[in-house]
């Protein structure tokens, strides 16, 4: 019987039959999964209700929409939270997301093999370290008695504050992510680079086509998939621009510069007792991922681009 004449019930146990051992290695995944991601989820309520810990979230009285209705109407340190976050997101939208890419070409023009290894290992480094390590090397290096110090007092010149200054303090932020992730986030655009067709760049020099048109017309073109799928990935997570980097530093520079929605849902719901309100806070921001990744890939699909996913039509 052939699978179009099959039953659906009949079809579903005949594939649960046919893939159970796979079913089986596939379950602790989804277990994990659906205990750490899923679940967690129905913790959202608690943006719809006056939530007190000691009675517990059903014992909680409801207010609907009242703790969304605090923070639209203009709470100041939300407002403060939301202009840094966004000023945050783009400043990485323009710095950091293009730098894996450009790192990426230019370590592919490289032509010794061992060398190209040696750099992507330096570079790859970073990311194993955590933000307290890092935080702590660019305190090191930039602040007071530091190497920049010395030098700037070796030339005769003053030593600009940049730690603590609130000022340098979103500058800061972007180049300490780009030196801890830029180097890991090249593997990517390396794996998609060598996946390009070697005849491709064989044709175009014997056409006498320079190295910027063979970068432009068959490079970035190779790559262009791979490109707007991390950036679709980049725009869900958009407004989460590192949570434990800035806490770290936040004592340092103060809320009105380092504020940002994810410290303002800790400052609020963990330390100032406001659950409801940090909660909605949470779930308008989840929401707003959710509503960008579709806008992004029904862009990418009316470009002709693959996006993240296809609709059930494809």
């Amino acid at each position: 019987m052939s699978s179009r004449s099959e039953p659906p019930r009949a079809l579903l146990a005949r594939r649960l039959r046919r893939d159970w051992s796979l079913l089986l290695l596939a379950l602790p995944g989804v277990a994990i999964f659906a205990s750490f991601y899923y679940l967690p989820l129905l913790g959202n309520v608690i943006a719809f209700k006056d939530y007190q810990p000691f009675i517990g979230i059903l014992g909680s009285d409801w207010v609907g929409l009242g703790n969304f209705s605090i923070l639209f109407d203009g709470d100041p340190a939300f407002l403060n939270a939301l202009r840094n976050t966004l000023i945050i997101t783009f400043l990485q939208l323009i710095f950091t997301f293009p730098a894996p890419i450009a790192l990426a070409l230019l370590m592919n023009s490289l032509v010794s093999e061992r060398f190209k290894r040696v750099v992507q290992s330096v570079l790859y480094l970073p990311h194993f370290l955590s933000w307290v390590v890092v935080v702590a090397i660019f305190q090191h290096v930039l602040g007071f008695g530091g190497p920049l110090e010395q030098l700037m007092s070796a030339l005769g010149g003053p030593h600009p504050e940049i730690i603590g200054n609130p000022s340098f303090f979103k500058p800061l932020l972007i180049l300490q992510d780009i030196w801890k992730n830029c180097g890991w986030g090249t593997i990517l655009f390396l794996a998609a680079l060598a996946g390009i067709d070697q005849n491709l760049y064989e044709a175009a020099e014997v056409d006498g086509a320079s190295r910027w048109r063979q970068l432009f017309h068959i490079t970035l073109p190779g790559i262009r998939p791979v490109i707007i799928l991390i950036l679709i990935l980049r725009i869900g997570d958009l407004l989460s621009v590192g949570f434990e980097q800035i806490v770290l530093q936040q004592a340092a520079v103060g809320a009105h510069a380092s504020e940002v929605l994810d410290t303002y849902v800790y400052n609020n719901g963990i330390v100032g007792g406001e659950w409801g309100t940090s909660a909605a806070v949470g779930l308008v921001k989840g929401v707003i991922g959710v509503v960008l990744v579709l806008a992004a890939n029904k862009l990418a699909h009316l470009f002709g681009e693959a996006g993240i996913y296809q609709g059930a039509d494809k």
